[in-house]
């Protein structure tokens, strides 16, 4: 799943996907009605793919959380984002247990969910790692890593 070219504008609700780039501005499509727009550049827009969750330990980026949703809910739509507080917070527990109480706003949890289940509608929930071709090393790349630092390369280093 590639969250880059998925972004949130504020001042606009819902999800909206990067179509192409204009002169002064960003072409978007929502991802409810596919209707397409200009985004100008004075318009706070955030890709999803920079969002990440104050947790106790590290931030945790906002992939990693909506795939946390999809394995705990074994593939099915969250709770609804307007629900109450306490069962919003509630089930970001379950879901997120390590989130940082105190930073993270029931506006924020409510967001991510409202988020998940907009991806879930659009079916834009692939987790799957698309798999890297590992190019074979030359053999001249393979004695570059193997050649021990000389002594005169040594000093130069630490001066």
């Amino acid at each position: 799943m590639d969250l880059t070219k998925i972004v949130s504008i504020s001042g606009k609700s819902g999800l909206f996907k990067v179509v192409s780039q204009g002169k002064n501005a960003v072409i978007v499509e929502s991802l409810s009605d596919q209707k397409r727009f200009p985004a100008f550049g004075h318009e706070k827009m955030s890709s999803l793919a920079e969002i990440s969750v104050f947790t106790t330990g590290e931030d945790r980026p906002l992939k990693d959380v909506l795939k946390a949703f999809h394995e705990k809910l074994e593939g099915k739509p969250a709770v609804d984002s307007k629900s109450d507080n306490n069962s919003l917070l509630k089930f970001f527990g379950e879901m997120i247990p390590d989130f940082d109480k105190e930073r993270v706003y029931v506006s924020d949890i409510r967001k991510i969910v409202n988020w998940y289940n907009m991806l879930f509608e659009q079916n834009l929930l692939d987790f799957t790692e698309p798999e890297e071709e590992k190019k074979p090393e030359t053999e001249t790349q393979k004695e570059e890593t193997e050649k021990p630092v000389s002594e005169s390369n040594r000093k130069k280093k630490t001066k």
